[in-house]
């Protein structure tokens, strides 16, 4: 496991957060919404932190970090793409669209990109499933997804670097 180093500011951030939040344990999971917000992810180091300064210990913080899905503990590329797996995206061909993205990025599913850029995941329902299959790039939503429109897609990010 790959020790980080968090620079003090970063814990002074942390520290100011669990502060805004009253320093409540019952406050735990809006801290770590806000603190991945800022940091991108949740690493050991930054649970420590927390649970230090929530007074409580840091396999608690880590039970709530690997319970939720929405929590991360590794860092995720700049434009995060996830492909929906659930029933309705599966049947419509989720997987073929999934693999697309693997052989496009040349990256597995949990993997980032060399250059950053983007990162792969799979989830299980989008709650879109009119629109399956369905892809999310940060917090953009595509719809009926075919292999053929991966290409698009990576393109249009392309097109904002």
């Amino acid at each position: 496991m790959t020790t980080i180093t968090l620079s003090k500011c970063t814990i002074d951030s942390l520290i100011e957060i669990c502060a805004k939040h009253g320093n409540q344990t019952g406050e735990l999971i809006n801290i770590l919404h806000e603190a991945q917000g800022q940091l991108g992810y949740l690493p050991r180091e930054v649970q420590e932190v927390i649970a230090k300064q929530l007074n409580i210990p840091v396999s608690r913080v880590y039970g709530v970090v690997t319970f939720y899905s929405f929590f991360t503990m590794t860092p995720k590329g700049k434009h995060p793409i996830s492909v929906c797996m659930g029933t309705a995206c599966y049947v419509r061909g989720s997987e073929k669209v999934l693999d697309e993205f693997k052989r496009r990025l040349n990256v597995n599913v949990g993997d980032v990109t060399p250059d950053g850029r983007f990162s792969l995941g799979s989830l299980r329902c989008v709650g879109a499933c009119g629109l399956a299959p369905v892809a999310l790039v940060g917090d953009k939503v595509y719809g009926r997804v075919t292999v053929a429109d991966v290409d698009k897609i990576l393109k249009e990010y392309d097109d904002k670097e």
